[in-house]
């Protein structure tokens, strides 16, 4: 099978050692070498990712998956929910809110700026009902990277949580979970922790997984309590999805031995290539610099190209891209920089680029 140079934002190309953990055999989830691998991975996100007073909860699915957990298990009864809504990820958040019949107040931007700080802060001063705010980080819509650290305060003046989808931006932008004031925080395995579908994670405040004990139980296979008490009995409430678990914790040991530190400057030195070389090639960035992320870029679509020109191009080089999302679709394209991916295979796909424009 060829091997495509994966540009779009997740899943992304792994290494030979992450798929070969693939094949490390059948294994039941009821054994000890099971438990033995849950309580690995739980232990190499604390390591990686917070240092104290924090818990992980590993889950079987998607990173849509682990927000939805997270969202739905964060709650109490006839508390409200402030959504920060600047694309189509802060928008599935409040519609998995209302799925779960959680009361929800809803904070919308245009999906090419930040939210307004001051509004959210007012907000959170005018309605004692308001339990926590819901903000994406990496708005993978457009690249558009959202202010943790300000909303963090925000949210921590306020006596409230803060739950965090850090789908697309773990381990590629700068994030301290106890400085930043984050309360649980969702994030997957297949993007830029560069391991493979199937399996994703909510890191939790231990003061967070206390009162989460009493709060409702909306769902069965979602609620957070559940797989935690499970998971600090070396158990599992459900099948998990094994080689993907095996997958991930190859990857958690790629990213201690890089460092998570090392990693971002990784995927800045990546994205900086990469605009480099689109403003060379005269293509237009949908954002301006100060609000883009450094693992996805949004791109206008130049005056003459089509998206599917474009990517059928592209993927006979061997590269494959995005389409835009929503009403962006027609007239915008994505290139991202996560996974495992060299220097050099960025100067690749430029040069394939420049070929297809010229």
């Amino acid at each position: 099978m060829k091997r495509y140079i994966l540009l779009n934002p997740g899943p992304v190309n792994v290494s030979p050692r992450v798929q070969q953990a693939l094949l490390r055999g059948d294994l039941c989830h009821r054994e000890e070498e099971f438990s033995d691998l849950l309580v690995a991975i739980r232990t190499k996100l604390l390591r990686a990712f917070v240092p104290r007073d924090y818990t992980a909860v590993p889950v079987s699915g998607s990173g849509t998956l682990a927000v939805e957990a997270m969202v739905s298990s964060a709650m109490p009864e006839g508390r409200k929910l402030l959504v920060i809504n600047n694309g189509v990820y802060g928008e599935r958040m409040l519609h998995m809110a209302e799925a779960h019949r959680i009361p929800t107040v809803e904070l919308r931007y245009n999906w090419t700026e930040r939210p307004d700080l001051s509004q959210i802060e007012s907000t959170l001063q005018a309605d004692s009902t308001i339990h926590a705010v819901a903000l994406v980080h990496h708005e993978t819509t457009t690249g558009l990277l959202n202010l943790v650290n300000e909303v963090g305060a925000i949210t921590r003046r306020a006596g409230r949580w803060l739950l965090l989808d850090a789908v697309s931006a773990l381990a590629s932008e700068e994030l301290d979970m106890v400085r930043d004031g984050i309360d649980l925080c969702a994030c997957t395995a297949n993007k830029c922790i560069q391991g493979l579908p199937g399996v994703s994670f909510v890191l939790v405040s231990n003061a967070a997984m206390v009162a989460m004990q009493q709060y409702p139980q909306r769902s069965l296979y979602l609620h957070l309590p559940l797989h935690w008490e499970a998971q600090e009995r070396r158990s599992i409430p459900f099948t998990p999805s094994v080689q993907a678990w095996y997958a991930l914790d190859e990857a958690l040991d790629e990213l201690l031995e890089e460092t998570v530190a090392k990693r971002i400057q990784r995927y800045h030195a990546a994205a900086h290539l990469l605009r480099d070389g689109f403003a060379r090639l005269g293509l237009k960035s949908l954002l301006p610099p100060d609000l883009q992320s450094h693992s996805l870029t949004s791109l206008l679509l130049p005056e003459g190209m089509t998206y599917p020109l474009l990517h059928d191009g592209l993927k006979e080089r061997g590269f494959v891209i995005y389409e835009g999302q929503g009403k962006l679709q027609t007239g915008v394209f994505r290139v991202a920089n996560m996974g495992h991916l060299t220097l050099d295979d960025f100067r690749q796909f430029l040069t394939a680029l420049e070929a297809i424009l010229s």
